[in-house]
């Protein structure tokens, strides 16, 4: 194996294993690509009232990990609601946003302590992306990816790899 192979497995699992070690970039492509602060700030609120305006009316947002669905505000602030009460001191941080002509990706990390995923009261952080669609300077669709793998290993669901 060379030295270059060593290295890149090393830098790997680095990052794999160490969440606090993974790169916190802030870049944006456009204007438009000031909505993933905004998204960012929304969920840190803690607050689903705050959720909204980020939003369109019509909202399409699909929780892909979890195959939580909701269409229109009434159904996405339950899903926060859901989301703050589980995870109750959740925290998004941006790693990097690109968005161009209306549609594009937020990169972030999600970490927080399970109360009422798996309730198990251990903390967990998972990377993650959301492919979203803007009109208006609002998200009218967003699919959030991330590995709930990640989560339930560090939560003690399932056993560590």
């Amino acid at each position: 194996m060379n030295l270059k192979r060593v290295l890149a497995a090393a830098i790997l699992t680095a990052m794999v294993l160490a969440p606090a070690a993974w790169p916190q970039v802030k870049t944006t492509s456009d204007r438009d690509a000031a909505v993933a602060e905004k998204w960012i700030a929304a969920w840190n609120s803690h607050d689903p009232d705050k959720m909204l305006p980020v939003f369109t009316d019509d909202v399409f947002y699909e929780d892909v990990a979890y195959g939580e669905v909701s269409h229109g505000h009434a159904e996405f602030r339950k899903f926060a609601a859901d989301e703050f009460e589980a995870v109750p001191d959740l925290e998004l941080k941006l790693v990097r946003a690109s968005v161009h002509n209306g549609h594009g990706t937020i990169e972030w990390s999600f970490s927080g302590t399970d109360k009422g995923i798996y309730k198990t009261g251990k903390k967990f952080t998972v990377r993650g992306v959301s492919v979203i669609d803007v009109r208006d300077g609002k998200i009218a669709r967003s699919l959030d990816f991330y590995d709930s793998g990640t989560i339930m290993r560090q939560v003690g669901v399932l056993p560590a790899q």
